[in-house]
């Protein structure tokens, strides 16, 4: 048995893990940017990455105004549905894993990505100290549209549907990115939500359209096949929450006797998230570090040995590392990227990354 506690098998409910370290969701950019279809070598991406314990997929729109970039796929259209089959299959055939992430980015888009059309948030906030990349470059933010009520509902029922595309198309279960400044970080913090109706004001009001959401998806797929991520006090894509330590409670609180599969938990900011949380969920808990730097295994070994997680997952460094767990296992050297762009392009940077290599016997 090994000691390192990332190595150590995992088994709860329905999560049945060779390892406790996951994928993190990463963006890469490689979709067929008119059809939203997945990347012919996705499949390859994910299969050469199954050494995790399990994989989270990078974000896919659950809406076509949730769209954030160029080369961003989709779960939304029959096509998009048999792309993700194809990956799905390849992660299988080679024993692993698969959760997919269910995007919507808001504000966090442009026009010229939405074919013409005004992005949506909480409230008409526009953000001015970033631009955005789109095809014509980086360009300013433009302000966003207001939701109304029935396109908060439309945006629920997307998301349900979208579970159900993404189960059929044959992932293990699905992860709604509730983090980074995206759709639901919107609603959730009091900067970008000034909303005077049941979606805002109070935490319980700002969080409805996250628990509409959990709940929705919940009853389209399943409960056990249902996570949540997070990123609390998290100031990315200039959002601000007043006191992040009242909202995720309140959001933990109401979520946990759902039994979803897991949480997982950003860690950024001056909020201590993982050690006030973790009392309050009784369910699996994956930890992440967002910081300048990727973050190290031993980082990672000690949120699990402080019983702070029961998962941690990392990002940057199935990058150029496919065979992470192996390398973690054997204290072999982590690459750094460098073969190509980390987004959008071809193979290069993306399934080019060799394992490294095995001394002969």
């Amino acid at each position: 048995m090994p000691d390192n506690p990332l190595l150590l098998p995992y088994e709860r409910g329905t999560l049945a893990l060779p390892n406790r370290i996951v994928m993190a969701p990463m963006t890469r950019g490689r979709a067929d940017d008119t059809t939203g279809v997945p990347s012919p070598l996705a499949g390859d991406y994910y299969a050469q990455r199954t050494g995790a314990g399990l994989i989270v997929s990078e974000g896919i729109y659950a809406h076509p105004l949730g769209k954030g970039g160029p080369g961003i796929p989709g779960l939304v259209t029959p096509a998009q549905v048999a792309g993700w089959r194809e990956v799905t299959g390849a992660v299988h055939a080679a024993g692993g894993r698969i959760y997919a992430q269910l995007w919507h980015v808001g504000r966090m888009t442009h026009p010229s990505v939405l074919d013409g059309a005004t992005p949506v948030a909480p409230s008409a906030v526009r953000i001015v100290g970033e631009q955005i990349f789109t095809n014509e470059g980086l360009v300013d933010h433009v302000a966003p549209r207001p939701l109304t009520l029935a396109e908060i509902e439309e945006t629920v029922a997307a998301f349900a549907a979208e579970a159900r595309n993404a189960i059929a198309a044959g992932f293990d279960g699905v992860e709604i990115h509730g983090a980074n400044g995206y759709l639901f970080q919107q609603f959730h913090a009091e900067n970008t939500n000034r909303r005077t109706d049941g979606y805002g004001g109070s935490p319980s009001g700002r969080l409805r359209f996250t628990v509409e959401v959990v709940e929705a998806v919940t009853a389209a797929v399943g409960a056990e096949r249902v996570a949540l991520r997070i990123s609390p006090d998290n100031p990315e894509n200039e959002i601000a929450e007043e006191d992040a330590q009242e909202t995720y409670r309140t959001l933990v609180d109401t979520l946990d006797p759902l039994g979803l599969a897991y949480l997982h938990v950003i860690e950024r900011g001056a909020y201590g998230a993982l050690a006030d949380l973790r009392p309050r969920w009784s369910g699996t808990l994956v930890a992440n570090f967002n910081g300048p730097e990727p973050t190290s295994p031993d980082a990672g070994e000690n949120v699990l040995d402080a019983g702070l997680a029961d998962l941690f997952s990392f990002g940057r460094h199935f990058i150029a590392n496919p065979d992470l767990p192996a390398r973690i296992a054997s204290g072999a050297r982590l690459d750094a990227p460098g073969r190509g762009p980390v987004y959008g392009g071809g193979a290069a940077g993306y399934v080019d990354y060799p394992p490294l290599a095995q001394p002969a016997i």
